[in-house]
């Protein structure tokens, strides 16, 4: 196969990728565990890379995935906006390689490795 299961069916593995990457476009940055990170990675690199084409297509193929969240409350800004208008410029210049995955060490309980998922600056 070539993805991860995750223990899970696929309506709650893609729930819960759609949550993770909207929580990174927001937050720029979250902890989670290796294998997921890994899985995600994948996913928010080929939406940042639509996000940089900026057309109306890319924005509807986009907003089919991330989920609309407020990502900054002062100006009403949701996910995808940001992810068009803040995230995709800084990219602009960049050919891939847009995430970075930093190891934080096992998680206290199940010893899950635990990893940060961040956007490059």
């Amino acid at each position: 196969m070539a993805y991860r299961k995750l223990g899970r069916n696929s309506a709650a593995r893609k729930a819960l990728f759609r949550d993770l990457v909207t929580d990174l476009f927001i937050n720029e940055r979250i902890e989670t565990t290796e294998s997921k990170a890994k899985e995600v990675r994948k996913i928010a690199e080929k939406l940042i890379t639509l996000a940089k084409r900026g057309d109306l297509h890319a924005r509807r193929q986009v907003a089919a995935y991330v989920r609309k969240e407020v990502a900054d409350a002062e100006t009403g800004q949701d996910a995808i906006q940001k992810l068009f208008s803040e995230i995709a410029p800084r990219f602009s210049e960049r050919q891939g390689g847009y995430t970075r995955i930093l190891k934080l060490g096992p998680r206290r309980g199940d010893a899950a490795p635990m990893v940060y998922l961040e956007l490059v600056e």
